[in-house]
């Protein structure tokens, strides 16, 4: 088995399996579903992050709705088109999977390394909160990349807000889930779900910034 601990993008979540599972898609005549995962964060509040796992790594597993899911592999970007418009979709890429009913501790994290490939947008909340978003290419095999939103809180942002692209940058943190409402006209607002990866630490050339 390949190990993803050598890879550039390396996720760890674990938690309960709130959704039935969908087929996704097949390619290589391998079929693939998503579920949702539900991973509590210390403030108590939830993270619900999409999987994708692929019908080889099923075979003997019995996994059903409701089961505590112990899930290693990637954090994945792809296009998708509707509406007239281009849309980034982010999904976890199970290369490891395991049922474990005993525990019940939920686990979130990510390590990633990759190249600034658009400004970095600086701003203050109200409250003076500092924040920065970036936008990360990381790249993978037979030269393709995932493009990743990654946020950045406090000091780790007023770190951030200089960095140029093209700049390789190292950071650990957790996926995080967000809801927000978008409206469609005078009379439609629609909820809808945004995914990122929210920035514990971050490292570029010698530098090193813990968060506060």
């Amino acid at each position: 088995m390949e190990n993803i601990n050598t890879q550039n993008n390396d996720v760890h979540v674990s938690g309960r399996i709130i959704s039935e599972f969908q087929f996704s898609h097949s390619a290589h005549g391998e079929a693939f579903y998503t579920f949702m995962l539900q991973c509590q964060r210390l403030s108590s509040a939830y993270d619900i992050l999409p999987v994708t796992v692929s019908e080889r790594l099923l075979i003997n597993n019995e996994v059903k709705t409701g089961d505590r899911a112990d899930v290693k592999g990637q954090l994945r970007s792809y296009n998708s088109y509707s509406d007239g418009k281009t849309h980034l979709i982010l999904t976890v890429f199970a290369k490891e999977i395991e049922i474990d009913p005993n525990s019940d501790t939920d686990v979130n994290t990510i390590y990633l390394n990759g190249y600034i490939c658009k400004p970095t947008v600086y701003r203050k909340t109200p409250f003076g909160r500092e924040i920065a978003d970036i936008l990360l290419a990381v790249n993978r095999l037979y030269n393709k990349s995932d493009y990743i939103p990654v946020i950045c809180w406090g000091r780790n942002a007023k770190f951030a807000k200089s960095f140029e692209v093209g700049d390789n940058v190292i950071i650990t943190g957790r996926i995080q889930s967000r809801n927000y409402q978008k409206k469609i006209s005078e009379e439609e607002v629609i909820e809808k779900t945004a995914y990122e990866v929210s920035v514990s630490k971050i490292e570029i050339s010698d530098d090193f910034i813990d968060e506060i």
